[in-house]
């Protein structure tokens, strides 16, 4: 072949292959895009890779959030790296995503960093039919060991009991009460959980709540943020190494305690709620080989169960100890009622709530001001859906805001200041309020719920029937700090108090 004839092929080779690129460009370039059909809500604009992160209050990104609605709307897109993120602010909003179309926005949301802690298993970060199952058999459990009922309220009243000593024992000088009242409330569960409570001195009970409350500090910190941008970094981020270590040595200690009880569960004698997933699990095994009921659920739910059911109630009365010594009118006021209505014998029982309006107000709005869980747990819809005339793709993350629900100025008449008279008439008579969210709504409400209104209303009648609390000596009330700790749930900064026997 000449030379000619070779330059001539390659020529035709070479302009064939670009016209062929050039055409697929063109194609791709033009073709219509799947997200075209998708019509999310305006937002902020976004930066490559980052997002909008670079705007995001990491400390208190709520607040950032609630800031936003003012601009965009209550429905609008934050871009949480690359991925986009539906905001939904404000009660109606919430309640009709969450309560009206609770299918549509019922999945759990999933990031790197909450698949660290189950892998889609337990009740937490569960999801699909795992956690319908877990979520079903849990809640049909805790029914079955005294929840709502007379049983559990005797052993929460026993354990106040035993906080009660303790806080007596300090005889009226300054402590910290984070670490007993922690202890206290987890026991409650733990007799539920491994049917028997722990001493406060146990080294193991405490070492279990000090990484609970490591890991919910560590979970919402800027290194974690950055791990669910870019999860190669993991291993070179020293917070994603703790809480990695946190999780396999709580895991270890769960896993060790099913493992000690697997061989020696008694049917007809079931102690725990550990005891009832074991007995729950044989008899799942030998009809179904796939069944949910596996070790790993049992250890994530058992850790979900222990972890959920001490630190939201627990930190929600260590808020209100703190309101009683910032507004020590608001604890006479408390104090007036419980001994008008109980006195100071009998230990305070749940039915005694409807007779003490002024009480029950105030546990209310200690809970819509402490706002514990600020930007709820992340959601996900189910399917393609419209919304607030959007359309929005199957596994948009959804934040419903509840920090932007308690703090509704459509439905609180002073949104930022602690004020009982939310929950009471003019005639002094409590009233419900729909806008009181602090459990969240819909499919994934708090499986707690009522455990954890009887816990707050007995713990917290008891400490004020026997004690008077008050500021150390050269503190005064307008030095109390109310502003939270960052972290997974809002906190109050650590304080001493006193607790003067009545």
């Amino acid at each position: 072949m000449s030379l000619i004839a070779v330059l001539l092929a390659n020529t035709v080779t070479v302009s064939l292959i670009f016209i062929f690129t050039t055409a697929f460009f063109f194609y791709f370039l033009f073709k219509p895009s799947k997200s075209s059909v998708y019509r999310f809500p305006p937002g902020p604009a976004a930066w490559p890779v980052i997002g909008n992160l670079n705007i995001l209050d990491m400390k208190k990104p709520q607040e950032t959030l609630c800031q936003l609605s003012e601009k965009y709307g209550n429905v609008f897109t934050f871009h949480m790296g690359r991925h986009k993120v539906l905001v939904l602010t404000g009660y109606e909003t919430v309640k009709e995503a969450l309560v009206n179309r609770a299918d549509d926005f019922g999945e759990r949301g999933l990031t790197h960093t909450s698949t660290m802690f189950g892998e889609g298993t337990g009740i937490i970060f569960g999801y699909g039919e795992s956690w319908k199952t877990m979520r079903r058999f849990t809640l049909s459990t805790l029914r079955d060991f005294g929840m709502g009922k007379r049983t559990i309220e005797d052993r929460i009243v026993e354990e106040a009991q035993c906080l009660l000593d303790v806080f007596e024992s300090h005889k009226g000088d300054p402590f910290d009460p984070t670490t007993n009242i922690n202890s206290a409330v987890s026991n409650v569960i733990c007799t539920i959980v491994f049917g028997d409570r722990f001493d406060y001195n146990d080294s193991q009970f405490l070492r279990l709540q000090q990484l609970v409350n490591q890991n919910i500090k560590l979970v919402t910190s800027p290194a974690m943020r950055l791990y669910d941008i870019s999860p190669f970094l993991g291993s070179f981020l020293a917070n994603f190494k703790k809480i990695y270590s946190n999780i396999f040595e709580i895991q270890m200690f769960f896993s060790n305690y099913y493992h000690e009880r697997l061989d020696i569960v008694d049917r007809n004698d079931l102690r725990s709620f550990i005891d009832a997933f074991i007995a729950k699990q044989q008899e799942e095994k030998a009809k179904n080989p796939n069944t949910y009921f596996h070790e790993m659920n049992m250890v994530t739910t058992a850790r979900n169960l222990f972890a959920a059911g001490t630190e939201t109630t627990s930190t929600t009365l260590r808020w209100g100890l703190l309101m009683m010594i910032k507004y020590p009118l608001i604890q006479e006021k408390v104090h007036a009622e419980i001994q008008a209505v109980i006195g100071k014998e009998r230990p305070p029982r749940v039915e005694d709530r409807k007779d003490m309006p002024y009480t029950d107000a105030v546990l209310h709005e200690i809970q819509r001001f402490a706002n514990v869980v600020p930007m709820n747990l992340l959601h996900q819809t189910k399917s393609d859906i419209d919304f607030k005339g959007y359309r929005i793709p199957k596994g948009t993350p959804v934040i419903p805001l509840l920090t932007s629900v308690l703090f509704d100025k459509n439905h609180w008449e002073t949104p930022h200041k602690f004020n009982p008279q939310h929950f009471l008439d003019a005639h002094g008579k409590f009233v419900k309020r729909e806008a009181f969210m602090p459990f969240s709504a819909g499919r994934r409400v708090c499986l707690g719920e009522t455990l954890a209104k009887m816990e707050l209303f007995l713990f917290f009648t008891l400490l004020l029937q026997r004690f008077k609390f008050s500021l150390p000596l050269g503190i005064h009330a307008e030095d109390v700090d109310l502003s939270p700790t960052p972290g997974l749930t809002n906190a109050p900064n650590p304080y001493k108090l006193c607790a003067i026997r009545q």
